[in-house]
């Protein structure tokens, strides 16, 4: 196992970086498809095709999933998702016409060095040609690239925030994984010691906490307050129903509150997706696959930060203190 969403039989990850212009995306590819659902809990969401995945729904899977910077027009990514599956025959056949079913959200990485390139359709395109089933890199690439968290005093003191991914067998064989791309308002904390990854910067060689400059009114409401996102995606190889898929991404959410404090703030446009490729037919109970997403969500959130490498003026932890 490689640590990365991709041991869950049936996934792929691809990237495209543009460190130059500090954007890119990332596609989860499911060619055979999976059964998906979504949780948006942040206030600032950029989301396209989240409503396919309701549980009354008619599409029964979907192909890929999109990651992207370059805010709303970052969207723009999926329709070179789409037209790489469309020429490989993937996709719902609709009439006849195949339609490939691209879920897709986005973070808000203008301005980190400039606004005026943003992923494209052909950036989603190059992602999908990127795709393997092997190690995910992590960190300042893909819809990581641009990503920044603890802005709670602004960009003049936050650290670099990026994309990680991580996974756990549960049972005999059953893989749960996820991949998140983080660029949170909030803080990012370790669960497993309980001590803070990043926060802003202090003068010390430290960070600040932000629930404590938030308590104590310390904390200011800068324009970069009102631009963040933590984007995961999480799958499991299990056989499961749309409403227990459902399930699954309510509870990854406990992954993204324990890691990112604060979380689904007014800022933020926070959401889960869930996949389950029903390649294993072993049956797990819900509340035992709910604590393996829950783990894997906060390790790859911890990853996403400690792999990443400053852009833009802005360190990365391993460049400026505390790990």
């Amino acid at each position: 196992m490689h640590n990365a969403i991709t041991d869950v039989p049936g996934i792929k990850v691809g990237h495209y970086t543009d460190r130059e212009h500090a954007t890119g995306c990332t596609v989860v590819l499911c060619v055979d498809g999976a059964v998906a659902a979504a949780d948006v809990r942040g206030s600032s969401p950029g989301t396209r095709e989240t409503e396919l995945l309701r549980p009354a729904s008619r599409v029964p899977a979907v192909h890929a999933i999109l990651l992207g910077g370059g805010s709303a027009y970052g969207l723009d990514a999926a329709g070179g998702v789409m037209r790489y599956l469309e020429e490989r025959g993937i996709g719902f056949m609709a009439g006849g016409i195949v339609v490939p079913i691209v879920p897709g959200a986005i973070l808000f990485d203008l301005g980190l060095v400039t606004h005026l390139v943003r992923p494209d359709a052909a950036a989603g395109y190059k992602a999908c040609q990127a795709a393997t089933d092997g190690p995910v890199e992590e960190g300042t690439v893909g819809a990581g690239t641009g990503a920044t968290v603890a802005k709670a005093l602004g960009m003049g003191r936050a650290v670099k925030g990026g994309i990680g991914t991580a996974s756990v067998r549960v049972g005999e064989s059953t893989v749960v994984g996820a991949i998140a791309a983080v660029n949170a308002y909030g803080d990012v904390a370790d669960p497993e010691t309980g001590k803070l990854v990043a926060g802003p910067r202090n003068a010390n060689g430290g960070f600040h906490d932000t629930r404590e400059l938030l308590l104590s009114g310390r904390a200011g409401i800068p324009q970069e307050a009102r631009t963040n996102t933590t984007l995961v995606i999480v799958a499991c190889n299990a056989l499961l129903e749309r409403e227990e898929v459902d399930k699954l991404a309510q509870q990854a959410q406990n992954g993204l509150v324990q890691a990112v404090r604060p979380a689904n703030t007014m800022g933020d446009g926070d959401i889960v997706f869930a996949l389950a490729t029903g390649k294993t037919d072993e049956r797990l109970s819900l509340n035992r696959l709910g604590v393996a997403v829950t783990q894997v969500v906060a390790r790859a959130i911890v990853n996403a930060v400690r792999q990443a490498t400053g852009l833009g003026g802005v360190p990365s932890v391993s460049e400026y203190g505390k790990r």
